[in-house]
């Protein structure tokens, strides 16, 4: 064979084997999402009690489902835990309806801190970072605004915590909420994020999204508190990379994140997806090749055009039966994770799956080309390794 021949032959096999691997992912992804997810809590007596849990807040601005959101956390079943709310501006609306929460449920041991402090690029450690240094008892979580909770999530959460176990996160997912801006993102997060997720866990690859993660406050005080993590703005993952460092474990509960925002339209949602890929690709630049490489579309040409050098099968053929099962795969994992029935229909499912798989390469490649990161009124620039400098001071929204 030429030269020429030999490589394409070479290449065709690179493709044809990284097709399989991606294959092998979505039957890992299904079978272990089966065996994990949604499993009840168990009912037999523990030896000791229930460890207590402080609950770290983060809040700024308000949405239509904010006050919701905020009070399944004052209606859990779980023994004892307080509720640290955490918030910057001190005109901020949200003011208001913690306050009220507060008085609804007196019995809920509940605080407010107002002013954050200054310990880092990142707002979300500086607004929380009060909050830490107040907590009382040594298990921390971690809770973004817009999470719902169910009255048995933070038990799940807690029965996670083994004794070799650092920290427990829940897998990114959405509650049913009506239009296409909604099922596109139960459709991304229930299809190629917890795909990710599940594959990750069972191999224990770093893989954390921090908008509801239970840390041991010990993990935290060895590295110097909370504001030691101001530095980044992918905190969630240098927290992760930390319990590892120290030997832990981290893993997933049983039981999905339910995003509930009140705010739910595609620009916005997509822009958020445009700064994970931008925070992914700082912190772990083999992201460039490896992302876009798995994505439906490409992936199928590239296994198309192998197999038909090695194989002489149908190129056409091949792509169109590839992207057909991609699908079905992702329908039946999608259909786990959501445990029940899907707020909408198969003819709306194919409209966003096909939405999500095709604007999926265009949102990583605009990331590489614009990598500076604008967080509500701040904008960013990452250097390798993930540490973040602020490049512009408050600008107007």
């Amino acid at each position: 064979m030429t030269p020429i021949v030999t490589t394409s032959y070479c290449i065709a096999i690179f493709f044809f084997i990284f097709w399989c691997g991606k294959w092998l992912l979505h039957i890992v992804a299904i079978t272990y999402g089966k065996f994990k997810l949604h499993r009840k809590p168990s009912q037999q007596p523990r030896e000791v009690p229930y460890p207590s849990v402080s609950i770290l807040k983060p809040l700024m601005g308000t949405d239509p489902n904010l006050n919701s959101n905020l009070e399944t956390f004052f209606t859990m079943d779980y023994p004892v835990y307080e509720l640290l709310f955490c918030i910057e501006a001190e005109d901020d609306p949200a003011i208001i309806i913690v306050n009220k929460l507060m008085e609804k449920y007196p019995h809920i041991d509940a605080q407010l801190f107002l002013g954050g402090s200054n310990v880092g690029v990142n707002p979300k450690i500086n607004n929380l970072n009060p909050g830490y240094e107040a907590v009382k008892y040594d298990l921390v979580l971690i809770s973004d605004s817009g999470i719902r909770m169910k009255e048995d999530t933070l038990l799940d959460m807690v029965n996670h915590m083994t004794d070799k176990v650092g920290l427990v996160h829940q897998m990114p997912f959405t509650c049913d909420r009506e239009g296409f801006a909604a099922t596109f993102e139960k459709i991304y997060f229930g299809t190629v994020q917890s795909r990710i997720y599940l594959c990750a866990d069972l191999l224990h690859i770093i893989c954390h999204t921090g908008m509801s993660c239970l840390i041991r406050k010990e993990i935290l005080v060895a590295k110097g508190g909370l504001r030691a993590f101001g530095c980044y703005l992918a905190e969630d993952f240098f927290l992760a990379k930390e319990c590892i460092d120290q030997n832990w474990k981290i893993t997933i509960c049983s039981q999905p994140a339910l995003q509930n925002s009140g705010i739910c339209d595609i620009s916005n949602f997509q822009a958020r997806l445009t700064r994970w890929a931008k925070l992914r690709v700082a912190m772990l630049p083999s992201t460039i090749l490896l992302e876009p490489m798995s994505e439906c579309m490409i992936v199928g040409l590239m296994a198309s055009w192998a197999v038909n050098i090695l194989f002489k099968w149908n190129s056409l053929v091949f792509y169109l039966i590839h992207i057909l099962v991609w699908f079905l795969s992702d329908w039946i994992l999608l259909s786990i994770v959501q445990n029940g029935s899907l707020p909408f229909n198969k003819f709306e499912f194919v409209i966003g799956w096909l939405f999500r798989e095709i604007t999926g390469p265009y949102l990583f490649f605009n990331a590489l080309w614009n990598p500076a990161i604008r967080w509500r009124t701040r904008v960013y620039k990452l250097a390798w390794g993930g540490i973040a400098y602020e490049i512009k001071q408050k600008i107007k929204s």
